[in-house]
């Protein structure tokens, strides 16, 4: 007899619907075809212990199971509720009648009990756009599948319900789902808080306006100044995700397994902060069956790399082109996938290698070479896509010790998507820039256009200071910003100002 039970397989973001056709006939032999990898083909083992501990058998016959499109390279052990089920249809033990009707996913164990799987969100949009009744899968991944509104979402906790529900029609819980209701209760539930920063007030707003921009931030300071804290609570203040936002955000989480379980949408920003000795490929993603890598896991979020030199420069190298385009493509010769990489940089460094460059009260000291050597390690390409560079000092412990509580997140919050409310305005007619930090050298001389008087303050920093070319462009889109959360239409001596204290890489003596 012949069945066919639908699961499916995700690649990129997207889910692609398998079909997989279960043939039982008189003799012996078990052939799994249609290109499954390892885990798909030890199945068989997990299947038979489950059916046999659950009062079914696994049947003596010739089992033929393809998995169409048979080109498709299929992956993971989510597939075993799939094949289990078909298996028991094709061999006459269960009726199921209807079964063509769901799409079905789960990893079994050798009790019958489902393990979670990876990517329950988008193969639930694919369910629902395929026009299938509903999706039977594991109660752990649910309410992420559950976000979907027009589909029937059971979860279930072991195989036996699913048995029961085709065979004696037994009826499963459905799940539904307040969406927007769930996001928007979540929206301010915010794990880290600015009040908890004492001191710090120039680079909380340094903060505040990287945040209102958009701009790409480093951090330079000795250790223990605060620099990873701040980093921290910079989602804290970043404008509330939008449900589309949160869709996308989640979209790629479900796909790596790095949902929370019984976790339906993200509605937070996610902070990302991978250790130096990362790989490029578990950066921007890659391998042999292409996965989405931090800088994906970050999108609509904040990347934070922690003492920047002392990643690899190849590493950093690869991070430019996505820095720029916002999203990532990776090419194999069978197929091509995009990942989203829509993210804020925030970078943080010693200023020397012994961390205490210019501290008179250190015992380390570093020589001009050793400094020189560290520093390169940051390319110049990299840096151009670095708007702000911030110095980070020690906290007094007169502020250390201070009982006032600082500003809190939700207040600085408010700022800040006030001045992204005005950028969205200003950039409603292009689709690919969305905040200052995204313009290009045409916006900027269209909207950061300069009085006289900044423009002469300006030219006289830059000779002063000795600033490179690099820091012009960049001076004019955090000055714009600056003068977005005044509320001010034009941009002013006091906000050139402003920006012209945050270009201290481009200072000579810092870069060479």
């Amino acid at each position: 007899m012949l069945v066919k039970v639908y699961g499916s397989a995700v690649f990129g973001v997207e889910a692609t619907t398998i079909t997989v056709e279960v043939n039982v006939v008189t003799g012996i032999g078990y052939h799994l075809v249609g290109l499954p990898d390892n885990a798909i083909k030890e199945s068989s083992f997990r299947i038979a212990a489950a059916l046999q501990n659950n009062s079914y058998k696994f049947p003596g016959k010739k089992i033929t199971i393809n998995m169409a499109p048979a080109d498709l390279r299929k992956e993971g052990s989510a597939y075993d509720l799939t094949l289990a089920l078909g298996i028991l249809a094709a061999s006459d033990q269960i009726k199921a009648i209807d079964i063509g009707d769901f799409l079905i996913m789960g990893e079994l164990s050798l009790d019958g009990s489902l393990q979670p799987i990876k990517g329950a969100l988008p193969i639930a949009i694919k369910a629902k756009e395929e026009g299938y009744k509903g999706f039977i899968l594991p109660i752990q991944n649910v309410k992420e599948a559950a976000i979907v509104s027009g589909l029937e979402v059971y979860g279930v906790s072991n195989i036996l319900e699913v048995i029961n529900y085709f065979d004696k029609g037994t009826p499963l819980e459905r799940t539904i789902i307040d969406t927007k209701k769930e996001f928007y209760n979540n929206l301010d539930h915010l794990e880290h808080d600015f009040a908890d920063v004492k001191g710090q007030e120039s680079i909380k707003r340094c903060m505040e306006i990287a945040a209102a921009g958009g701009h790409n931030i480093i951090l330079i300071g000795p250790p223990g100044a605060g620099k990873t804290m701040l980093a921290k609570r910079l989602p804290s203040i970043l404008p509330p995700m939008t449900l589309q936002e949160a869709l996308e955000t989640t979209k790629i989480h479900s796909v790596v397994g790095k949902l929370k379980e019984h976790v339906g949408l993200m509605s937070q920003r996610p902070f990302r902060s991978p250790h130096h000795t990362i790989s490029d490929v578990a950066l921007v993603g890659g391998g042999a069956y292409p996965q989405p890598g931090e800088i994906s896991l970050s999108h609509n979020g904040v990347l934070f790399l922690d003492e920047l030199p002392e990643f690899k420069r190849g590493v950093l190298e690869v991070m430019r082109q996505p820095l720029e385009d916002r999203e990532v493509t990776i090419s194999r010769a069978k197929f091509t996938v995009t990942y989203p990489s829509s993210f804020m940089l925030v970078a943080s460094m010693n200023p020397s290698p012994s961390g205490f460059f210019n501290d008179p009260g250190s015992p380390m000291s570093s020589s001009p070479g050793e400094m020189q050597r560290y520093l390169s390690k940051i390319s110049g390409p990299l840096l151009d896509r670095i708007d702000i560079h911030i110095e980070v000092t020690p906290v007094p412990f007169e502020k250390l010790s201070e009982e006032r509580t600082g500003e809190k997140s939700v207040d600085i919050r408010k700022r800040v998507t006030e001045a992204r409310q005005l950028q969205t305005e200003r950039f409603k007619d292009n689709e690919k820039v969305h905040y200052n930090a995204q313009m290009s050298v045409k916006q900027i001389s269209e909207y950061c256009k300069l009085e006289d008087s900044s423009k002469a303050l300006l030219k006289s920093a830059m000779e002063r200071l000795n600033l490179s070319a690099r820091a012009y462009d960049r001076i004019l889109k955090v000055s714009r910003t600056i003068a977005d959360l005044s509320e001010s239409e034009n941009i002013q001596g006091s906000h050139i100002s402003e920006a012209i204290q945050y270009r201290s890489l481009d200072r000579e003596g810092w870069l060479g």
